[in-house]
C-alpha cells in the first residue's frame, strides 16, 4: 500500500501500490497539459466511510511514496480510462483499492 501526500499539509492518501502509479502517471500527463481534474476516494472504516475530493492543479504539492521496491506494470486501457474520466465532471474516483470509472 503506497501514500499519496497532498497539499502543503502533506495530507497522507493510502493507495495500492499499482493504482497509485496508475495516479501518478495521469497526474503527470494532466498537468503537462495544464489539464487540472478533480481526485476522489472513499474514506477507509477508521476514517469514517466518507468520502474526500482534491483539486489536482499545478500547483498542487504531491509526493508519491510506494511501498514495493519494483514498479508495477501499467496499463494503458487503465490509463485510457482514467484520461476520460478525468475530464469529466466528477473526476476520477478510487475505492477499494481500485479505480471505479463511470464510463462516460
Amino acid at each position: 500500500m503506497g501514500t499519496l501526500y497532498y497539499g502543503a499539509a502533506r495530507t497522507a492518501v493510502q493507495i495500492d501500490d499499482r493504482v497509485l502509479a496508475h495516479v501518478k502517471v495521469l497526474i503527470g500527463s494532466k498537468l503537462r497539459r495544464n489539464e487540472p481534474f478533480l481526485l476522489s476516494w472513499q474514506e477507509s472504516a477508521a476514517e469514517g466511510h466518507g468520502r474526500t475530493s482534491v483539486w489536482i492543479h499545478p500547483h498542487t504539492d504531491l509526493i508519491y511514496r510506494f511501498d514495493g521496491n519494483r514498479p508495477p506494470e501499467l496499463d494503458a486501457a487503465l490509463l485510457e480510462q482514467m484520461s476520460d474520466e478525468a475530464l469529466s465532471q466528477t473526476g476520477v474516483h478510487i475505492e477499494a483499492g481500485m479505480p471505479r470509472f463511470s464510463g462516460r
